[in-house]
């Protein structure tokens, strides 16, 4: 698969980052539970045991998940369930959703799952961590683990003084939330978070991969992301080691294309070939601003609506 299809995925840089470092990422997050498992032993992803799980899967996903299965200390074979939310606002039945999955697990394949989710949402008060119910003769009290990255805010200089590299992913994620509305602002802080990794000394290999994930979140409109490469190249020629090549940048435009594009379909089917056409004709700068925008639409009449409030060349 190519670098543009991967990026066309919503969710594919945080499943791109969980594979890359699993471990570190359950040390990082949920270190209790990392404690239990023998790292020596290899993991395996068990995509295909959760696609048999995930039967709402193509309905518009703001998450991303990994199965997991990994080797207790003690010798026992255990199943992860790793659950990130993408999804900008709270979610009424994402309690359920948990123990569903963590239900249909047993069910299926007879083996209890330790379920955990990494909440990327900037609402400080939505803190789902169980779901239960309870009438005279039946009750039920299921509880999963969760990691607040909104919480990190305060925990700014343990992130700094980290060599995890999901401190650098929660430190994107943070910054993204901070400009959303203050691009220069990202901009430099994009430059910033990249150079760290130089700095701290990580491998040409996990530079790559934070790079990839920094990129594809910290997304930039046309100018200031050509002012962003100009200024990364000459950072890395002073450096006299250039880890990022131009192949990488090639496509961004019709990635983010792709991207837009595949999110409509999801949320509203096959699209008519004029709204296809109207959305492929938008500058990088209208498609990011629909990729935001597409969140609150309800049906295909708003996204109508919006291409003919922002027609294309119209920035």
């Amino acid at each position: 698969m190519t670098d543009e299809l991967q990026r066309a995925d919503n969710d594919s840089p945080w499943k791109e980052i969980l594979e890359a470092y699993f471990p570190q990422a359950m040390q990082f997050f949920f270190p209790q539970t990392a404690a239990l498992i023998d790292w020596e032993r290899p993991h395996e992803f068990l995509d295909k045991e959760f696609q048999q799980i995930d039967r709402n899967a193509q309905q518009g996903r703001r998450y991303a998940d990994k199965l997991v299965r990994v080797w207790q200390l003690n010798g026992e074979e255990i199943w992860l369930l790793i659950h990130v939310e993408i999804q900008a606002e709270s979610e009424d039945d994402f309690e359920e959703r948990m123990f569903i999955y963590n239900l249909r697990i047993f069910d299926k394949f007879a083996k209890p799952a330790i379920s955990v989710a990494i909440l990327c949402d900037s609402s400080p008060d939505w803190r789902p961590h169980q779901y239960s119910y309870n009438y005279p003769d039946t009750r039920l009290n299921f509880e999963f683990g969760t990691v607040k990255l909104l919480d990190y805010r305060n925990r700014w200089q343990e992130l700094e003084a980290s060599n995890n590299p999901f401190a650098t992913v929660v430190m994107a994620h943070l910054k993204t939330q901070e400009t959303r509305k203050k691009l220069g602002e990202r901009k430099t802080w994009k430059f910033s978070l990249i150079r760290r990794l130089y700095e701290q000394g990580w491998q040409e290999r996990d530079i790559r991969n934070l790079y990839r994930f920094i990129d594809w979140i910290m997304m930039l409109p046309r100018t200031l992301e050509a002012e962003f490469w100009q200024e990364f190249k000459q950072y890395e020629q002073e450096r006299r080691m250039s880890y990022i090549t131009t192949g990488e940048r090639i496509g961004y435009e019709r990635g983010a294309q792709t991207l837009v594009l595949r999110q409509l379909q999801k949320r509203f089917g096959e699209l008519p070939q004029s709204v296809r056409e109207q959305v492929q004709s938008l500058s990088t700068n209208q498609l990011e601003t629909l990729g935001e925008a597409l969140l609150d639409f309800t049906g295909l009449d708003d996204l109508v609506a919006w291409l003919a409030e922002n027609p294309a060349n119209s920035n």
